[in-house]
């Protein structure tokens, strides 16, 4: 069982405006993600609707849609008063659903790179450059959090 009291899983949702695939689907996906990868686990606590709606700056219907959503795929359990939690799951349910998101994911990607042609040797040139531009943006996303948190620790010390 979880504690009332516990505090927040510090998990960051991005979402790409840009892509074409509808907000809701973009959060579900991270969600999933993250349970699958162990980085969410059993017994986490998600953020409220409302501070998640404000954080992403989004429509709360949109955050109560994929709790829903998630808890109807037995990914999510909701506990009235307490808050929305990551439920109780198999780590064999965890694992083959990691290697179907990637089997899946490759598939899509390498028929995608076939279609516009590319090349091994290329792909490998785009793979490495992609990797280091996620690095420099993650390690940019890191201070930024820090810096953020410092304030707040800051602000939090003056109404003291």
């Amino acid at each position: 069982m979880v504690n009332a009291g516990q505090t927040e899983t510090p998990m960051r949702f991005f979402l790409d405006t840009s892509s074409g695939v509808p907000v809701y689907r973009q959060l579900i996906e991270q969600v999933e993600n993250a349970v699958v990868s162990g980085r969410l686990k059993s017994g986490d606590r998600l953020p409220t609707i409302r501070s998640l709606s404000v954080e992403l700056k989004i429509n709360p219907n949109t955050i109560a849609k994929v709790y829903n959503e998630l808890e109807i795929r037995g990914i999510l359990k909701t506990q009235v008063g307490s808050g929305t939690f990551i439920s109780q799951a198999s780590p064999d349910n965890d694992n083959d659903r990691r290697e179907k998101k990637i089997s899946s994911i490759l598939g899509r990607f390498f028929r995608e790179m076939n279609e516009l042609g590319v090349k091994k040797q290329e792909l490998v040139k785009f793979i490495e450059e992609f990797q280091k531009t996620e690095n420099r943006k993650q390690k940019t996303e890191n201070r930024k959090q820090k810096t953020e948190n410092r304030k707040q620790k800051t602000e939090n010390n003056k109404e003291l």
